[in-house]
């Protein structure tokens, strides 16, 4: 899943789709391609490898088994109160209904009147005029539901939203038809680091990578160079395609939302705890 981005990345080529999960999100690829088992999971013998210099992993024994396992007290001393904050979000966004209806219009408010140089990607041609991006805008009901895409939308897209986001009321307004908010659980399970599983933080990019695309593939960008066509957001047939993306976004990202938050509570109810005994070692079912 990050070969391609690693060979373009040698090669100074850039790819407007998937380079956002490197960059925006400032995960690097070394992060994702480390796997780690979670807490409570022994790995025999992996303090004679560089494993053993790896963060937040400690020596320890089970079952007279030597080896290393992932050392809670360390994550969350370095990470608690942002893990704490993102459980919060996760678990707030998982108990609302999902809205669907906002087209992905993200992409196109941040271009609203803009002009013909305002684009954020510039290296990617527009496939609709900057007067046609307006019109559509002028035309939609702007119901953006992320703060961290609403953030970027034009000074003058900006009021037409419903309604007016800021970062305190992220907790309140987040929803799991959102695009993004499914996007940001690969950025929460990378900020488990050792913490989070690595079937957890595979599932989680995975799904990042979809929607990144059906996002790119909705906005007023032109990337047929990149071998992806367009979702029409800016007719009937588009907004249906969108919609149907949503619904089925709202179910596997429910699932990862789920995985996420019995990560980190494993992962607080560990810590200050010590590893001595096979209760500690039973996963989930256990």
């Amino acid at each position: 899943m990050t070969d391609d981005h690693l060979d373009r990345r040698r090669r100074g080529a850039e790819h407007p789709v998937v380079d956002f999960l490197f960059t925006y999100y400032r995960t690097s690829v070394g992060t994702v391609r480390r796997w780690h088992p979670g807490p409570g999971v022994i790995l025999e013998n992996a303090h004679h490898d560089d494993r053993a210099e790896w963060r937040h992993y400690r020596r320890d024994s089970l079952y007279g088994r030597c080896g290393l396992v992932v050392n809670p007290d360390s994550v969350m001393a370095r990470r608690g109160d942002r893990i704490r904050r993102a459980r919060s979000v996760v678990e707030a966004t998982a108990a609302r209904p999902g809205a669907t209806g906002c087209f992905g219009l993200h992409e196109w408010a941040m271009l609203y009147r803009a002009g013909a140089d305002g684009a954020r990607h510039g290296q990617v041609p527009l496939r609709i005029s900057p007067d046609a991006i307006d019109d559509v805008v002028r035309g939609s009901r702007l119901r953006c539901t992320h703060f961290d895409a609403y953030r970027f939308f034009t000074e003058a897209a900006a009021p037409l939203n419903e309604p007016t986001l800021s970062r305190d009321g992220q907790i309140a307004n987040e929803q799991p038809a959102c695009l993004h908010a499914g996007m940001d659980i690969y950025s929460y399970t990378a900020l488990l680091e050792a913490g989070a599983p690595g079937e957890l933080l595979l599932d989680a990019l995975g799904a990042a990578f979809d929607a990144r695309e059906v996002d790119m593939r909705s906005s007023p960008y032109d990337l047929s160079a990149w071998g992806l066509e367009p979702i029409p957001v800016e007719t009937a047939r588009g907004r249906a395609e969108f919609v149907a993306f949503q619904r089925e976004w709202i179910v596997r990202t429910g699932a990862l939302r789920a995985r996420f938050v019995r990560a980190t509570d494993r992962l607080e109810n560990m810590s200050s705890t010590a590893l001595t005994g096979p209760a500690a070692a039973l996963d989930d079912a256990g």
